[in-house]
């Protein structure tokens, strides 16, 4: 039965249900009194939460724990066991089940629009269903949280390649996998498909993995790799792509027969290949034309002021975290405007720290010493062995790894920060915080690290930074 053809109204509303349109929805009206809606056509929620962020970790946690447990005296080598691994992961993706997120949204009183959401015109929103079509109009704003596609050259299109999703929703474990790609799903993924059975090879286009990493964590992730058995070809292009019977066998599933990928390092076979070359905006097919703006436009923020992107959508850094950050950001400026007000922010962006949870664990935030350099800073490094810290040492037997500090001389404030080994994803926040706190290095100084705890690291790069830096200016 088709829906009733009247228009619904709510304040704000949201094109996109992960965390990041949930959050826009969230904060744009709490405590306000004001209506707001998200419209989603697939699982509320989002890719984050079945087949990004909350799947990956789920895989590589227990590898993790089998590797220490490998290299730890005192206790019994843990193996990863395949089928429980994926149950494992079933059971924090809810086994696809999104009616937890449905609770929490009709909890939080935001209203759920199944269907496609469309622009027609200012601040209003076709939703197209199963069941028929409905017109939305909101009376503030529109906020674009559709987040992003992968990007599949025509090349791939007919041979039905495995996307990141297939890769954390894995069902069939092939036998011989090759990933295209040599940034953080695929550093990430061969990790899991590995320790699942694969025999993994990584065909990476550029001179090293992690491209916009310091060259030393990526050098680490590559020797990481290729200690657990990972063939890795460098400066490796992919010449043309051959599947024999390619089949829509459904997610993580193997999608047909043989694959033969021609490349610069000669022919490669193997039983499925997984394309991790990146996202972009998932802008078009949102009706942006029908308001006079192209992706271009919301990319570059030229918008009309009812109009916000927030996630991938925006064209920024492709992480859960930072989507989240833009959406209370903007969920703010709506409540604000509606109030005739305008909200609080801080003069300049914030810095947007990464992890990427490969082997070695590698955490990053601000710039690189490059990038440091190329935008005329006066630069001094510390870079310290990661096993420097006692807190850090004790974690393994064998600790690999460096950890970085990029400061400029002239203000004495950190620039950027990477650390790299063992659980160093809880390392990287002081870092941010002392970015965004504009903490000079000699007031870091100060900050006590507990002993031993991994944390003792920071004193370490800090010690290991020139004396004049180390003391308060004259």
């Amino acid at each position: 039965m088709a829906i009733d053809a009247g228009t619904q109204e709510y304040d704000v509303v949201v094109i996109g249900g992960g965390p990041v349109g949930e959050n826009a929805a969230q904060y744009a009206v709490e405590g306000t009194g004001m209506t707001s809606a998200i419209i989603e056509r697939e699982l509320l929620g989002g890719e984050c939460s079945y087949y990004a962020c909350i799947p990956s970790k789920a895989l590589l946690r227990p590898v993790t724990v089998a590797d220490v447990s490998a290299d730890l005296r005192g206790v019994s080598t843990a193996r990863v066991k395949p089928k429980a691994l994926l149950k494992r992961r079933d059971y924090w993706v809810s086994h696809y089940d999104d009616s937890g997120q449905q609770s929490w949204a009709e909890g939080a009183g935001i209203a759920v629009l199944r269907g496609e959401g469309r622009l027609t015109g200012e601040r209003t929103i076709r939703v197209t269903s199963a069941d028929g079509d409905r017109t939305v109009r909101a009376r503030q704003a529109v906020v674009l949280a559709t987040g992003s596609a992968p990007r599949v050259p025509a090349m791939y299109a007919d041979v039905l390649p495995w996307s990141s999703r297939d890769a954390t929703g894995v069902v069939e474990v092939p036998d011989r996998l090759v990933i295209v790609g040599g940034g953080v799903v695929a550093c990430e993924a061969a990790v899991w498909m590995t320790a699942l059975g694969s025999a993994v090879t990584v065909l990476a286009r550029g001179d090293r993995l992690l491209s916009r990493s310091e060259p030393f964590a990526s050098e680490a992730v590559l020797d990481g790799l290729r200690r657990r058995g990972v063939t890795v070809h460098l400066r490796t292009e992919v010449d043309d792509v051959r599947r024999s019977e390619p089949a829509a066998t459904g997610l993580g599933r193997v999608h047909g027969g043989a694959v033969t990928l021609s490349t610069s390092a000669g022919e490669v076979e193997a039983d499925e290949v997984l394309l991790a070359i990146g996202r972009s905006p998932r802008l078009e097919d949102v009706g942006l034309g029908s308001v006079g703006l192209t992706a271009d436009d919301v990319t570059s923020g030229r918008m009309p002021d009812w109009l916000y992107a927030v996630g991938d959508a925006s064209g920024g850094p492709p992480l859960t975290h930072w989507g989240k950050h833009q959406a209370r950001v903007v969920g703010a400026r709506i409540a604000a405007s509606a109030a005739g007000d305008v909200a609080w922010e801080p003069d300049r962006e914030a810095p947007v720290p990464q992890v990427v949870f490969s082997d070695p664990e590698v955490a990053s935030v601000g710039l690189t010493e490059a990038e440091a350099r190329d935008d005329g800073h006066d630069v001094v490094v510390s870079r310290v062995p990661s096993s420097s810290a006692s807190g850090t040492g004790l974690l393994r037997d064998h600790v690999e790894g460096q950890s970085q500090l990029v400061v400029d001389a002239r203000t004495r404030l950190l620039l950027g920060a990477t650390f790299v080994g063992p659980e160093v994803a809880e390392l990287v926040h002081a870092a941010t915080v002392a970015i965004v706190g504009d903490v000079p290095v000699h007031v870091l100084r100060h900050a006590v690290a507990s002993y031993p705890t991994a944390s003792e690291l920071w004193l370490r790069l800090l010690e290991d930074l020139p004396r004049e830096l180390r003391t308060p200016p004259a």
